[in-house]
């Protein structure tokens, strides 16, 4: 047992301190032994959580979501505490110099913007410089390798365009992803081993990626997209299985072919 004193309501320096003492001498074992790593994945999933909530406009599970996203905030920070490296406060004052300097038009500076794109702008800009990138290239390698494929593919197909590296409309480069959808029949009629160069797994890669270019062209978020083929083959998918009189395996081409149409008019 800790020295702590319940209450009704907690505020931010009670939460860092249930942290603290989570952590310390007396406190929870579990808690006690996690690391970076080991807690890792438990923050992409809390965030991920969030982001349900928040298509769902729930707002009680965002409020509780939101508290789980801190928590890893909190977690992590506390692990670096103990390490000496740097605190819950160095965090906040972090982000918020961060926030002071990249908005120049707010709290003062040589940059304007009158509009959200000029901002976007502007903060690119200052990011870059923040960041030491000296080169687009740069500016493509800090994007997160941990991010979601599609939506690295967009940031990247993004941010070189800005460069000046680009199609010159959405449809040149809709015959560019045709293109590599040829490439990737190409390798699996010539049966090649999926890893091997210009096998099935580089030419499927370089579909998805013009994929997600074209999003990027047309305003399309990919990842979004995506989702939502998903929840679209879902809902289909459950109309053919509660369709059929028989389990599917049992049932012909012709017939699933059909209950597949039939879900497909049912949506219009």
């Amino acid at each position: 047992m800790v020295d702590f004193q319940c209450k009704s309501r907690y505020g931010w320096v009670d939460f860092l301190d249930i942290m603290r003492l989570l952590r310390g001498p007396g406190g929870c074992p579990w808690d006690a032994e996690q690391t970076h790593q080991s807690i890792r994945r438990n923050f992409l999933e809390e965030t991920y959580e969030v982001l349900d909530a928040l298509d769902k406009d729930d707002a009680e599970a965002m409020c509780e979501e939101l508290g789980d996203v801190l928590m890893q905030v909190v977690f992590h920070a506390t692990i670096e505490a103990e390490r000496g490296r740097f605190t819950m406060d160095d965090v906040v004052d972090g982000v918020a110099q961060k926030m002071v300097y990249r908005h120049p038009h707010v709290f003062g500076g040589t940059m304007q913007a009158d509009n959200s794109e000029q901002v976007l702008v502007n903060w690119e800009v200052l990011k870059r410089q923040e960041k030491g990138q000296r080169s687009t290239a740069d500016a493509i390698e800090s994007v997160p390798h941990t991010l979601p494929a599609l939506w690295r593919a967009e940031k990247t197909a993004s941010k070189t365009a800005k460069a000046g590296f680009d199609w010159d409309d959405a449809m040149s480069a809709l015959e560019k992803l045709e293109e590599e959808v040829r490439e990737l029949r190409q390798a699996m009629e010539a049966g090649k081993a999926a890893d091997e160069p210009h096998g099935v797994r580089e030419e499927l890669g370089d579909a998805l990626f013009m994929a997600a270019k074209l999003g990027q062209m047309t305003g399309v978020d990919p990842e979004d997209a995506l989702h939502r083929a998903c929840d679209k083959f879902d809902s289909r998918f459950r109309f053919v299985e509660n369709g059929a009189d028989k389990p599917l395996a049992d049932c012909t081409k012709e017939e699933l072919l059909a209950l597949w149409r039939a879900a497909k008019e049912q949506e219009s």
